[in-house]
């Protein structure tokens, strides 16, 4: 038997103290949860720093911050854009109905110098991201925000350029803008260990149709052999292109025995038949995404529909932020892994993610 002493001692996960407050000020959020999680083996309720060895890693300095319970600080750029304001919006929507698992930071990059925007009582100074200057204000504001994780809705020919910078940078960040160069942008951030999260689609439950119909592709392949596909799709005016969701559809539908090419898909983007035809509510013209996929049998006796409609923007602004917390958590988890392959925690070749992924974490938000 061993004494209460022992006992006690074995109950505590020991970490160097100026390690464990660099990372629980880096990433507040779910940093003393996942700490607890790593010492799950030992029953652990409690963190019982010890004093601090010497390291030659800089990021276990004596100049860590102080720990900081304000949340994830989410950088949203461009918040002058539809998107990238309905992603502000819901971050300090959250803190006002309570809370406090994020926070927005109260800077933002744009294409050029901007007025300032106020975001629910909070001025957002907007800064060109194609100033000279550009790289010393992200650093500042990681400095002054630890564990900052950034959320781009900027425009498809600036994505590669700017997931360059935050990886220069080593800035965690989730990409909603669509187009650009999406191979490259995959392969650079990969082999450079970058956290992020990369996404067409950040609306969760329409991810969760698209991931149960690769699965049924998967599963079931060929199902739908001679059947006729068409596929229509109404968003605002201004998108031009295809858009990535009715791409991912369309593919898992060839999986299932459809012979569709993605030019087939019909763009409505005329008032009229949005309204009309579509359905689409007036007050919904600038921002909805209506997409209705028909199978037909080569006999014409049998038809299935698969239909989904967004009105507004929340759906994707909500899965945003969700994605921005959980690559948070997965950064924390990752520094904690390092710190501690003594307890049997390795490291996680994994750093860019999905909204796949994001699913599996749950707590989805619905309203």
């Amino acid at each position: 038997a061993r004494s209460n002493d022992e006992k006690r001692q074995r109950t505590h996960i020991q970490y160097p103290g100026d390690t464990m407050l660099a990372v629980a000020a880096a990433f507040p959020a779910l940093a003393a949860s996942t700490l607890q999680r790593h010492g799950s083996r030992r029953r652990s309720n409690h963190l019982q720093p010890v004093p601090s060895r010497k390291r030659t890693s800089p990021s276990t300095s004596s100049t860590s911050p102080v720990v900081c319970a304000m949340g994830v600080p989410i950088m949203v750029n461009d918040l002058t854009g539809k998107m990238g304001r309905a992603v502000a919006d819901a971050v300090v929507a959250r803190n006002a109905a309570g809370d406090q698992s994020c926070f927005l930071v109260p800077v933002a990059f744009s294409g050029s110098v901007k007025d300032d925007v106020d975001v629910g009582g909070v001025n957002v100074e907007i800064k060109s991201i194609r100033d000279d200057d550009a790289g010393a204000v992200l650093e500042s504001l990681k400095a002054k925000h630890p564990g900052m994780i950034v959320v781009d809705y900027t425009l498809p020919a600036a994505i590669n350029a700017n997931a360059d910078f935050y990886v220069k940078h080593a800035t965690p960040f989730v990409m909603g803008t669509t187009g650009g160069d999406r191979a490259a942008l995959l392969a650079g951030v990969k082999a450079a260990g970058h956290f992020a999260v990369i996404a067409p689609q950040m609306g969760k439950q329409v991810v969760a149709f698209q991931a149960a119909m690769k699965l049924m592709a998967e599963s079931f392949p060929g199902a739908f052999k001679g059947y006729k596909l068409t596929v229509t799709e109404s968003h605002q005016s201004s998108k031009i292109d295809t858009s990535g969701t009715a791409k991912a559809i369309v593919e898992s539908f060839n999986d299932l025995g459809c012979d569709f090419d993605i030019s087939q898909v019909e763009l409505v983007r005329d008032v009229p038949t949005q309204i009309g035809r579509m359905g689409v509510p007036e007050e919904f013209l600038l921002g909805h995404a209506y997409h209705t996929y028909r199978l037909t049998s080569p006999d014409n006796t049998v038809n299935f529909e698969f239909q989904h409609n967004v009105c507004g923007r929340s759906i994707y602004a909500e899965g945003t932020v969700d994605a921005a917390i959980f690559l948070s958590n997965r950064v924390t988890e990752a520094a904690v892994a390092g710190m501690s392959k003594e307890d049997g925690a390795g490291d996680s070749k994994k750093t860019v993610y999905d909204m796949i992924d994001v699913l599996r974490e749950g707590g989805m938000v619905t309203n």
